[in-house]
């Protein structure tokens, strides 16, 4: 039997406990560890996902694969997938869209997942039997079925070369839908489609980290999260709706 409400408060704790430390050092001199190309990397990314881990350690028996510090053992059936922090680049230049992201996955399925919105102080919560929330609030998907008439949050991966022919589909994408959003953060995305505040999440090439909690919760929400196309590196391509759009 799955303990779920309990691993679900463990990983409240955890996300409480990464923002906090977040917030505790946001507009200090932060040491950058690698801005390469498209990705930043801070020591304070670093800091929090300790801190998340020695939390989820200490109550759980499960593996974790985390954004910075990679697997902690061999991944089992159930594990941990930890982002400290998503949104980095906003972060750094205090663009308050980012958040700490905690999910439980099954093999590939995300069961389980809470984004702490710390600039808001929002705690985004649900798993597979239970209803998606807002600190105490339940959040629901929205109901738009027509593109032209709907919201599309995404974004480009950080990657170092792009085809013409990859920007001519995302065009080509964009123009179907009323409005389009990039807000750099895929977590953040995610929970604006779970709250119904944006209809559609889609991005390829996305690292699992960033979209696994976010999934698990559109999916309590009422939404259908697609996780397809994984590979070895945990790069995932994400798709996010409300159920009535299609991608």
């Amino acid at each position: 039997m799955l303990e779920l409400d309990s691993w679900l408060e463990t990983a409240k704790l955890a996300a409480l406990k990464g923002g906090q430390h977040l917030l505790e050092n946001q507009g200090e001199k932060l040491e950058v560890l690698l801005n390469q190309g498209r990705d930043i990397k801070l020591q304070l990314d670093v800091d929090t996902e300790q801190i998340i881990k020695g939390i989820l350690t200490s109550q759980s028996a499960f593996s974790i694969l985390g954004e910075e510090t990679g697997l902690s053992n061999d991944l089992g059936e159930f594990y941990w997938v930890v982002d400290p922090l998503d949104g980095t680049s906003n972060f750094l230049r205090g663009i308050p869209i980012s958040c700490v992201s905690i999910a439980l996955m099954q093999d590939i399925t995300p069961i389980l997942g809470v984004i702490y919105d710390f600039n808001h102080d929002d705690l985004y919560f649900g798993h597979l039997e239970s209803q998606a929330f807002v600190n105490q609030e339940e959040i629901v998907v929205s109901d738009y079925a027509v593109k032209s008439q709907s919201t599309l949050v995404t974004g480009i991966p950080a990657k170092k070369n792009y085809l013409d022919i990859e920007f001519k589909q995302m065009i080509d994408d964009f123009q179907q839908w009323k409005k389009v959003r990039m807000i750099g953060s895929a977590a953040m995305a995610s929970i604006y489609v779970a709250a119904g505040k944006a209809d559609a999440y889609k991005e390829n090439g996305i690292f699992l980290w960033d979209i696994a909690a976010g999934a698990a919760i559109v999916n309590s929400a009422g939404g259908v999260a697609s996780i397809t196309n994984v590979q070895v590196d945990y790069r995932v391509d994400a798709f996010f709706t409300n159920q009535h759009l299609a991608c």
